[in-house]
């Protein structure tokens, strides 16, 4: 897979689409990603909390709740309808991008 457009990079990719379901706190978020690309995109815990933070600037996600659990606080993320826009328009992209390769050589 490609490393994404200057838009979305690969690992933000996979966050929003991790998001597309339900809103997820940091841990679930990493383990979605994981299993979305295959185990090939496995952003460390500071790289995670960049890209979240970036993606909430942009207005793309937020932050849905917050709850503390065994004395640590757990926020949950939402993906807006922005960043829902933004990671279909890229899946159709790279979806695009795909066929151009994949499709019959002309003899």
């Amino acid at each position: 897979m490609p490393r994404g457009t200057s838009e979305v990079s690969e690992p933000m990719y996979f966050v929003l689409a991790a998001l597309r379901a339900e809103p997820l706190h940091g841990h679930a978020i990493s383990k979605a990603v994981k299993e979305l690309s295959g185990g090939r995109v496995q952003p460390s815990v500071g790289t995670l909390y960049g890209i979240l933070e970036r993606l909430n600037e942009r207005g793309v996600i937020q932050v849905d709740r917050e709850e503390v659990v065994n004395g640590r606080n757990r926020r949950y993320f939402r993906i807006t309808d922005d960043g829902r826009a933004l990671v279909e328009a890229e899946a159709r992209r790279m979806q695009a991008a795909a066929a151009l390769v994949l499709r019959p050589a002309a003899s």
